[in-house]
């Protein structure tokens, strides 16, 4: 079906002042001096809005490393109940010897000892984990080397969201201030160093940049090895396949395909090949993991008192998200303005994290570079930050209250439940306003100033050649600038369109 919009996309604008555009940007600026004002020089301080946002990055990662000392100096080693009331746990210290590397394993090669007969973590997971493991002392105590492992990682996992920070920043050329929602996310601090998960995070966002800047073979590389990290971002190439379908960029997006079957392959086909049981144990082992912390599926087994099949969750979990992507799909081919590429992509992240049968603390992470390109607005943002800082005080009081005997210092099974679901809520209330912005575009504060998809590389601005529903027939509508003389039209029909 060929175009019934066409849209010019402005490309050289100045950098959009959050001050000017969010209150609530607006208000928290007064600790710093107050809105930017209209006189204003631009570009005149060697501190960028990159560079402030990095460094802003690094302040809060040493913010939540900080958090994680009293767990460092004495809390993950006299004790379980400990580590959870001061809510500082982390899988890195415990990992290193639960998986070999205290003892020079090599992992998906070497067979552990215990319940876990591999490492269940994705290839270049395990790489990045063994790679920590050479950086770190060979004598001295165990409770010296965990610690040292978990600081090497922790240096590491800095320089990942030191990353994140920058392409987050870089993605949409003249909004780079959006990304101090992620450099400031409270949940970003907090999770940062209780897994791996960083990596893949900041393969995925190098990805995103990269397809915002027209080179979708580098963002198929990037989210290739982003997927042997952690297997969410492969979920990226839906909302990409259908968006390049509805705006006829399908060759680009078969180079995005191939560069993520290739770089994929690369990864994993040494251990697949001469590991093949280590290389599988990841797969397996979250075919057969039962329900756990903070999924839904865990506060209908609490409550109902009765234990669920791990194959029939799996399988509505299965089923209930092939229907948010049903959802997903329809949205993308029938909004009456094409969706920009990181909408779609936080939305269906979003619903993996919904319907899964885990929910680990740490995967707030997966969304935090998501939401800020998806819905860069503070009221929004951390109303969902407060909902996840909750669920993380929640699951480690929650752990406290099981650990600590009779004494019962904790949160309670029925507190926890809340815990969860407030989680739950805050993700779906940030879902509701990406859909909102979609079905309004004249709502979305990224198109406010006249751009169509800053993320979206080869999709920004491009004419529809395929859409359905009232998509077809749009209406004319007028979205109004800051700027009381720019004004932005969607849905006129443009010369030739039939």
């Amino acid at each position: 079906m060929p175009s019934t919009e066409d849209i010019a996309v402005p490309k050289d604008r100045p950098v959009v002042p959050p001050t000017r555009r969010d209150r609530i940007a607006a208000a928290g600026s007064e600790l710093i001096g107050g809105p930017i004002g209209r006189w204003a020089w631009y570009g005149t301080s060697r501190l960028t809005p990159v560079r402030v946002v990095a460094l802003v990055a690094i302040g809060m990662f040493a913010l939540g490393m900080v958090q994680k000392m009293p767990c460092y100096e004495w809390a993950w080693f006299r004790g379980a109940s400990s580590q959870y009331t001061h809510a500082c746990y982390s899988d890195i210290p415990h990992l290193f010897l639960g998986r070999g590397f205290a003892d020079g394993l090599v992992p998906y090669f070497d067979q552990l000892n215990g319940d876990m007969q591999y490492l269940e973590y994705p290839v270049l997971t395990g790489l990045f984990m063994e790679v920590a493991s050479w950086f770190t002392p060979g004598d001295g105590s165990i409770q010296h080397r965990e610690q040292m492992y978990w600081m090497v990682n922790a240096g590491m996992l800095m320089i990942c969201a030191v990353i994140i920070a920058v392409c987050v920043a870089r993605t949409h050329r003249h909004r780079p201030w959006d990304a101090l929602l992620l450099a400031l996310a409270p949940a970003f601090a907090l999770t940062a160093t209780i897994n791996w998960d960083l990596l893949a995070v900041a393969l995925l966002a190098a990805g995103m940049l990269m397809w915002s800047r027209g080179r979708p073979l580098a963002f198929g590389i990037l989210i290739g090895l982003a997927t042997a990290a952690k297997l969410y971002p492969v979920l990226l190439l839906g909302p990409l396949l259908l968006l390049c379908w509805r705006a006829g960029r399908l060759r680009e997006f078969g180079a995005a395909l191939g560069g993520t079957a290739f770089s994929w392959l690369l990864v994993n086909l040494p251990v697949m090949l001469f590991a093949p049981e280590g290389w599988k144990k990841f797969y397996t082992f979250s075919q057969e993991r039962q329900v756990d912390f903070g999924s839904f599926w865990l506060i209908i087994t609490q409550r109902t008192g009765r234990s669920l099949e791990v194959d029939t969750v799996n399988t509505w979990s299965m089923v209930l998200m092939v229907l948010a992507c049903a959802g997903i799909a329809a949205l993308a081919l029938a909004a009456p303005r094409r969706p920009r590429f990181a909408q779609l992509a936080f939305l269906v992240v979003a619903a993996f994290i919904l319907t899964n049968k885990v929910y680990s603390p740490q995967y707030v992470l997966w969304l935090i570079p998501l939401a800020a390109l998806a819905r860069p607005r503070w009221r929004d943002f951390l109303i969902w930050q407060a909902c996840e800082v909750m669920y993380f005080l929640g699951i480690w009081m929650y752990l406290a209250y099981t650990t600590s005997g009779d004494a019962h210092k904790g949160l309670p099974t029925e507190g926890y439940q809340l815990a969860i679901a407030l989680h739950l809520l805050g993700t779906l209330y940030l879902c509701a306003v990406v859909v909102r912005d979609v079905l309004l575009p004249e709502r979305d504060g990224v198109r406010r100033d006249g751009s169509d998809d800053p993320s979206g590389g080869v999709l920004d601005g491009a004419r529809d050649v395929f859409v359905l529903g009232r998509a077809a027939r749009p209406r004319a509508y007028t979205a109004h600038t800051v700027e009381a003389s720019q004004r932005v039209s969607w849905g006129m029909r443009p010369p030739g369109a039939v």
